[in-house]
């Protein structure tokens, strides 16, 4: 059990290092401004370097802090309702559907720009139901849940990745999201990512007390009055809603949604009550601070949030597992 006090710490702790970070993310870059020159640029009187940090700089850095969030409250959902510690939207498919679906829909139809989280949506919940349904035998094995999300995650993938290579690199919109690249990203993309990230947020929020309840046993569940099916589905399809949502605005980001929510219940516990609002400030900080490296360790030149997930993903993950070990079992 971990204690309301160091709960509250890390919360804290974590609130205040996301702060930090921001103005770090900020004054990343050639032009720098101080803390003073940025709150006077903002609310007091007209600063050229502020205005065009702001127009450049702080879309990027919400983007990536409400699409870490949202991944990162995803993975959280996901791992309850699956019972399964290795459950990731990447890694079960649902970041690659979207993404091929937000692919097609900006190659084909760029009208629709507003409702590309919607048509993401789909495609991750086609995803999605291929996993389940190729997964379920009389119940869920997690190691065939995972061995089957790979081989759905490689194939829309490899879809992707071929017309993105098809178009020449003309279409900049379809390359930006396989490669997961949010340098370009406008107010606009912020304003579209962050509508349905509230509600898909909010509704998380609610369902913290089934998410606990989903984590038991099903036969115990069903005794204490839950609809282990219903709620299943719907909490799936936030978590998928969450997932292909940062997925059109962001591009697919692995491993996000697998270790946040492994740090976060060291840090508060299994309970979903602390998790899910801690997973998302964790989120927003993971994703933030990938954006920032990317964007500092080889400047002038960028490296991918997705690319740097992807190289720290992989070994942490190793380490949490050994040190979760009491939790998950050997």
């Amino acid at each position: 059990m971990v204690g309301t006090g160091r709960k509250i710490a890390a919360f804290v702790v974590t609130a205040l290092a996301l702060v930090a970070l921001f103005f770090v993310a900020v004054n990343t870059g050639s032009l720098q401004v101080s803390p003073e020159q940025l709150v006077s640029g903002l609310f007091v009187e007209y600063d050229d370097t502020v205005a065009t940090i702001y127009d450049l700089r702080f879309p990027r850095i919400f983007i990536a802090m409400v699409g870490g969030a949202a991944l990162a409250v995803s993975g959280t959902l996901l791992q309850a309702v699956i019972r399964n510690p290795l459950a990731d939207p990447g890694i079960i498919g649902v970041s690659s559907g979207a993404s091929l679906a937000a692919v097609l829909v900006t190659a084909f139809a760029p009208a629709l720009f507003y409702f590309t989280p919607l048509f993401a949506f789909a495609g991750g919940m086609v995803a999605f139901g291929l996993v389940y349904s190729l997964s379920w035998r009389g119940g869920l094995s997690p190691l065939r849940v995972i061995l089957v999300g790979v081989a759905v995650s490689a194939m829309f993938s490899g879809i992707s990745s071929a017309f993105s290579s098809g178009t020449g690199g003309t279409l900049s919109g379809v390359a930006s999201i396989v490669n997961a690249n949010i340098t370009m990203k406008t107010w606009s993309d912020l304003e579209t990512l962050a509508g349905y990230a509230a509600v898909g947020l909010i509704v998380a929020l609610l369902v913290t007390k089934r998410c606990d309840l989903l984590s038991l046993e099903d036969k115990t569940a069903r005794s204490l009055g839950l609809d282990v099916n219903k709620n299943r589905i719907f909490i799936s399809a936030v978590a998928v809603l969450l997932a292909s949502i940062s997925t059109a605005i962001i591009g697919p980001i692995s491993f996000l949604g697998l270790i946040v929510p492994h740090i976060a219940r060291l840090l508060v516990g299994t309970s979903h009550k602390w998790l899910v609002p801690y997973s998302m400030l964790l989120g927003a900080f993971c994703l933030l601070l990938a954006d920032t490296l990317g964007r500092t360790i080889a400047a002038p030149y960028e490296i991918s949030a997705a690319v740097i997930m992807s190289v720290v993903g992989g070994p942490a993950f190793i380490l949490l597992l050994r040190k979760a070990r009491g939790t998950y079992g050997e």
